[in-house]
């Protein structure tokens, strides 16, 4: 049987679990979303994360008066 679990590499437990689970090489496989092609959600390319970062800096310095 095949388990799909989720973990979150941001605790420390969870990085405890993904160390241990790179140790196993027999049962266990890491998906890789650029070779599957599968996109996680909440996934923004990087074009549009660069072009949302620019857009909220100069609304920012529109609005507080810093542009000149």
């Amino acid at each position: 049987m095949i388990h799909t679990v989720r973990i979150d590499d941001t605790t420390p437990s969870g990085k405890k679990i993904l160390i241990e689970l790179h140790r196993i090489r027999e049962g266990v496989e890491f998906e890789n979303p650029a070779i599957s092609g599968i996109v996680p959600e909440g996934y923004v390319p990087i074009d549009e994360f660069f072009d949302n970062v620019e857009r909220r800096i100069t609304k920012h310095y529109e609005e507080n008066d810093l542009l000149k």
